[in-house]
């Protein structure tokens, strides 16, 4: 898949011309070595540790936890998504990192850090954040939620009545679902299933006085807190619930109402301790597709078996006995470095609930997506009519500031019901439990559309939700395949093929974001809605290699990996340093949420030693080291988190001319070796110079000194600058948020 030359825009011909003149006129310099000079060697210890870069991206979010100007509900989310990103990365990195030196497959990493040195350094640093955020959600958020009337209380914290009150709920509601598990001869130890949380306890026959250990499992479908409202009524909390702003409010883990009623589950027995434990075990999936007949039952049988992955890490709660921490370790083929023991409540996952309570005073400003310009003028005269739109220019979203249910899932719903719609192609990696998308498909294929839908079941923690959907998809007839053999498919893509006056047009649609209209209102994503003839003709041979066999098709304004993605980018970092070398204008702007590549980072260095401006502006992991003399003073890497999440990918090269004149891609492909290697990829080259130029100013706005962000240093280091000599930097998520609103006359 490769890009052809006679796609390439004047403007970087033009370029291509006037360097390539530089270069002969250089060969005939005598003192000019151009193979030494691109075969200088670089540095060995170029690279930062990936796995280190993402605990450090981890600890950004912690210390938005930690700041005191964030709102304080939105601080209690933020320490439930770091919690939730550890047992992520517990689960995959250093599950895979302990399997691969367990089989003796593991190499010494690009940051020349042996396997056993990475585990090593992995463990110190995630023992040190967990003591912090165990450390700020009781020292921080906790005392600062009470003096606003909400309340994370044990059972002895609560009053009579409030308790006799739980008394009820609990043989209510909770012992029915209750399975207490013993330990002896007749009862090996029962299996931990991951990231349950659990009851140890150790109870004591009056009778014998034999003691004996038993598990107690905290089940998983019941509130992780128990709300007890002003009048002492437990209830379960739900998201936006009028009543839960009513007044002061109480919340109870539910594993201390559990423990407070154990001798309900060992009638008869004394109990003499109980601890919360929590196991993270490896739940990573491979499927070997080769050896798979059918993938979509080789996939089920794999999810079978990620539920006995062995452990990784285990999580004790603060004060547990030596000698109930010594058999759990023993029981459960734990290593010491693999013990966290911290202050309970375990599982902070669980306190999105809490911060899902309707308190507007503590929480970010209510926000609500707004309808593009483009389409909010064609809707003014026809309704709903997306075609027309998209007929008149192409039109770039920027989501979720740009509404994603009134233009992509409108889009799709419209092209589903529309009469002279003939065929829809769609790729899904992941969606939502109630999709409009997917209802959209199955509409169109009951009214005798040609539809293809391409589901990628092996999307990490959505498998058995693409089972279900793929499934569904089949039986509504939907031609539904899953892919190239060996390769995940990743891109964000649709095509629908429509009957009009002057024959069939293609009208697409390819952004950086999945197809999942909750997370569009939470992720930052951009798309690009276009009828233009070369994108319709390349989506229609990207579509045939995933559904057929086209293995040498070629594109016009794609860069589609495995193919063309890393070899694309690198011709394009090489002609902007050819054009440095030159004397002529060049710059490099991008933005990914990972950057580990390292032949991508390498041809960044050379970029950069050639004198090459470089913005990158990274979400999460960068393994590349900035500001070093010689090899990168002139690159500039900047994170920025907040409220949304940050997932748009752009790539944009300065292309000799000025920013409205640059070359800009937006797509799927984050500079990973999963991305560029075993998925399939799609970056779209943006031609519209209004929103080329667009897009260089959100980049140049989001790496402006004056905007909030975080800092990469040399050493790996992230140094946060959000304050000011004269206050807090610009936020850049509120100011889109403004602008967006003044665009449309919303200014408030």
């Amino acid at each position: 898949m490769t890009t052809a030359s006679s796609s390439r825009p004047p403007l970087a011909r033009e370029l291509a011309q006037r360097i390539a003149e530089h270069i002969a006129a250089e060969e005939q310099d005598p003192s000019f070595d151009a193979a030494a000079e691109a075969n200088e060697p670089l540095p060995e210890n170029r690279f930062l540790d990936r796995e280190l870069s993402w605990l450090a991206f981890n600890q950004r979010v912690l210390e938005l936890a930690e700041d005191g100007t964030q709102p304080l509900l939105e601080r209690l989310r933020y320490l439930a998504i770091f919690a939730s990103n550890l047992d992520e990365f517990f689960m995959v990195r250093v599950a895979g990192l302990k399997r691969r030196i367990a089989t003796g497959l593991a190499v010494t990493s690009a940051s020349g850090r042996s396997p056993r040195q990475v585990l090593e350094a992995i463990s110190e640093r995630a023992h040190e954040l967990t003591v912090r955020h165990a450390a700020v959600f009781s020292d921080q958020v906790q005392p600062g939620l009470a003096a606003e009337g909400i309340t994370l209380v044990r059972w002895d914290d609560l009053g009579p009545e409030e308790q006799e009150r739980l008394h009820k709920y609990f043989r209510r509601r909770i012992f029915p679902v209750l399975t207490p598990l013993a330990v002896d001869p007749a009862h090996p130890f029962p299996y931990i299933s991951g990231l349950s949380l659990n009851l140890a306890v150790v109870v004591m026959n009056p009778a014998t006085g034999k003691e004996h250990f038993a598990r107690v499992k905290v089940p998983p479908l019941l509130p992780r807190f128990i709300a007890v409202d002003a009048s002492g009524r437990p209830s379960e909390p739900e998201r936006g619930a009028p009543s839960l702003d009513a007044g002061p409010m109480s919340f109870v883990p539910l594993e201390d109402v559990i423990s407070e009623h154990l001798d309900h589950l060992f009638p008869g027995m004394d109990v003499l301790e109980h601890h919360t434990f929590r196991v993270t075990r490896n739940e990573d999936v491979e499927v070997e597709e080769d050896d798979a007949e059918n993938l979509l039952q080789a996939m089920e049988k794999e999810l079978l078996r990620r539920r006995f992955g062995p452990p990784v890490r285990l999580e004790l709660a603060a004060g547990i006995t030596p000698r109930t921490r010594e058999l759990l370790v023993r029981e459960l083929g734990v290593a010491d470095e693999e013990v966290y023991e911290v202050p309970a409540p375990l599982d902070l996952t669980g306190l999105n609930l809490i911060a899902d309570l309707d308190r507007p005073s503590l929480q970010y400003p209510r926000f609500v997506p707004t309808t593009h310009r483009q389409l909010a003028e064609v809707e003014s005269a026809t309704p709903t009519d997306v075609f027309a739109a998209i007929r008149t220019r192409d039109i770039l979203l920027h989501h979720p500031y740009d509404s994603f249910s009134t233009s992509v899932q409108t889009f799709l719903q419209q092209a589903a019901a529309d009469p002279q719609v003939l065929a829809i192609k769609q790729t899904l990696y992941r969606t939502s439990g109630d999709s409009p998308v997917v209802d959209a498909l199955i509409d169109a294929a009951e009214a005798g559309k040609q539809v293809l839908a391409l589901v990628e079941i092996k999307a990490r923690f959505d498998e058995q939700a693409n089972i279900t959907w793929a499934r569904k998809l089949e039986q509504a007839g939907v031609h539904v395949v899953y892919g190239i053999v060996g390769l995940k498919t990743h891109c964000k893509l649709s095509l629908v093929v429509r009957q009009e006056p002057d024959g069939l047009r293609r009208y697409c649609h390819i952004g950086t974001g999945n197809y999942n209209p909750k997370t569009a209102r939470l992720y930052t994503d951009l798309g690009l809605l276009t009828a233009d003839p070369e994108v319709g003709q390349d989506l229609t041979r990207l579509f045939n290699q995933l559904s057929g066999y086209a293995p040498k098709s070629r594109f016009h304004r794609l860069l589609v990996a495995p193919r063309s993605v890393r070899t694309g980018l690198i011709e394009r970092i090489d002609r902007e340093a050819a054009a440095a070398r030159a004397g002529l204008p060049s710059g490099i702007k991008i933005k990914v949420n990972s950057m580990v590549d390292e032949d991508t980072m390498d041809a960044l260095y050379r970029a950069s030693q050639a004198g090459v401006p470089i913005d990158l502006l990274v979400r999460g992991i960068c393994a590349l080291r900035p500001g070093v003399p010689g090899l990168s003073e002139t690159i500039r890497v900047r994170s920025i988190l907040g409220r949304f999440l940050e997932h748009s990918r752009v790539f944009a090269f300065a292309n000799g001319i000025s920013d409205a004149g640059a070359e800009v891609y937006i797509g799927s492909a984050d500079l990973m070796h999963r991305n560029l290697d075993r998925r399939v990829e799609a970056l779209v080259r943006i031609s519209d110079p209004d929103q080329v130029a667009e897009l260089v100013e959100l980049l140049d706005e989001s790496m402006d000194d004056g905007t909030s962000s975080w800092r990469l240093h040399e050493d790996g280091s992230w140094e946060r600058h959000h304050l000011g000599p004269d206050g807090p930097l610009k936020d850049l998520q509120s100011t889109l948020i403004q602008r967006q609103r003044r665009r449309l006359g919303m200014s408030r």
